[in-house]
């Protein structure tokens, strides 16, 4: 009967350690854990830069520069006082799940500036899912390849 019992207490201390060996090891609290995003495409080359002693030369065909306005939905990364340096795409093959796209919204005026996290076909063609990376929901509708203007390929602080 002591055998008995002093195998089952011995079996609940092991089960104890093991959950919590178990529960250090893979609950992290949520502050050191973040989500992965998947990065926009790579567009700009090492060869596409030339650094000189009094400027740099980024080789970028059609590029365009943009000013954002201060609407928090893509902080930090896109805020008030960043540039960012945009081509345009060519068809939807030129856009990944990851890059960053302004195109013109159903839902407001102007160009609205968000990340691809979806891409797809439905009877009405390719379309993307787009959402502020500091956003909690993704933008109300698909977006079609026509409404895209420009892909971010670079920001300057």
């Amino acid at each position: 009967m002591k055998k008995a019992i002093l195998i089952g207490l011995l079996l609940l201390v092991i089960g104890w350690l093991a959950h919590d060996v178990y529960s250090v090891a893979y609950e992290m609290p949520s502050v050191f854990v973040s989500r992965e995003r998947i990065s926009p495409s790579d567009r700009i080359q090492d060869s596409d830069l030339l650094i000189y002693e009094d400027k740099l030369v980024i080789n970028i065909k059609e590029a365009s520069w943009a000013k954002y306005t201060d609407t928090n939905s893509m902080d930090p990364l896109l805020d008030v006082n960043s540039v960012g340096i945009e081509v345009r795409p060519k068809s939807e093959l030129d856009l990944q799940i990851g890059d960053i796209v302004s195109y013109e919204a159903k839902f407001t005026d102007g160009l609205v500036c968000h990340r691809i996290v979806d891409m797809g076909y439905d009877k009405e063609g390719w379309y993307a899912v787009t959402k502020g990376d500091n956003t909690g929901m993704n933008d109300p509708d698909k977006v079609r390849f026509e409404q895209i203007k420009f892909v971010l390929v670079g920001v300057l602080y």
